[in-house]
């Protein structure tokens, strides 16, 4: 079964938004911290974002100021607004869930406990 289904993705020129959306299992939802990662061709996996079951956020560098996680506990769905979007945030955006929140914001999650799902495409043009 699938616990984690992203939406939301699509092309947009530099300067654009896209809002992301992430519709996980209730279970996952309430248990693990969430968060998103994204990888580009030939790129490592870069996380960037996660929030608590408290609503602490953490992000990474590149995407400080420019990005916004926020999480719609009554719906279990894991949001991703993204501005001032530039090339080089091309990539598949996964969301993800892992007990502990470093392993999403250092992109080091794996199986059995680290969780994605099958991941939206964004593509910004110049």
């Amino acid at each position: 079964q699938e616990q984690l289904v992203e939406s939301g993705g699509g092309s947009v020129q530099t300067g654009g938004s896209l809002r992301l959306s992430c519709a996980a299992s209730e279970y996952i939802f309430s248990t693990y911290c969430m968060g998103w990662f994204r990888q580009a061709p030939g790129q490592e996996r870069e996380g960037l974002a996660t929030i608590d079951n408290d609503g602490t956020t953490t992000y990474a560098d590149s995407v400080k100021g420019r990005f916004a996680i926020s999480r719609d506990n009554t719906n279990n769905t894991l949001h991703l607004q993204m501005n001032s979007l530039t090339p080089d945030d091309s990539a598949v955006y996964y969301c993800a869930a892992d007990p502990m929140c470093s392993l999403i914001i250092k992109g080091t999650l794996s199986p059995p406990f680290g969780k994605w799902g099958r991941g939206t495409q964004v593509t910004v043009s110049s």
